[in-house]
C-alpha cells in the first residue's frame, strides 16, 4: 500500500454550540488540514496522485471556509463547527471527487486548530 498527504490552511472563525466554557463564544483559528491517501497501485508516472492534483482537491474542498463564520456556512448552519466535524465534512469532499477507477481512498482527514489540538476522522 501507497500512501501520501497534502496540508493546506485556512483562517475562520467558529463558536461551539451547546458548549460551555470559552470556545461558546466567537473566536478565530488559523486551521490547518492534512489530508491522507492511500491506494495499491501507482499510475503509469509513478504516482497514487499526482500532489498538485490532491492540492486542487483540497483547495475545492476547503475554500468554502476560509476567511468565514464556519456557523454560517452549510453544513454548519445546524451542525457544530467542532473540529471533528469539520475533518468530516473535508474528508468527503475529497473523497467524492476521488478517480474512482484508480482506487484511491482517503486514509483520515487530520484538521489542526493550533500547534497542540487536532482532530482526525478516518471513514
Amino acid at each position: 500500500m501507497f500512501e501520501i498527504c497534502r496540508e493546506k490552511t485556512f483562517a475562520a472563525s467558529h463558536q461551539l454550540r451547546h458548549y460551555k466554557g470559552k470556545c461558546e463564544r466567537l473566536h478565530g483559528h488559523n486551521w490547518r488540514v492534512r489530508v491522507h491517501l492511500a491506494g495499491d497501485t501507482l499510475d503509469e508516472t509513478g504516482m497514487l496522485l499526482d500532489f498538485h492534483e490532491l492540492d486542487r482537491l483540497m483547495t475545492e474542498a476547503v475554500s468554502r471556509f476560509d476567511h468565514v463564520h464556519l456557523n454560517e456556512v452549510e453544513p454548519f448552519i445546524a451542525r457544530n463547527p467542532s473540529s471533528e466535524n469539520l475533518a468530516r465534512v473535508i474528508c468527503e469532499a475529497v473523497a467524492e471527487k476521488l478517480p474512482k477507477e484508480r482506487g484511491l481512498r482517503v486514509k483520515c482527514c487530520d484538521v489542526w486548530e493550533n500547534d497542540a489540538s487536532r482532530a482526525r476522522y478516518i471513514p
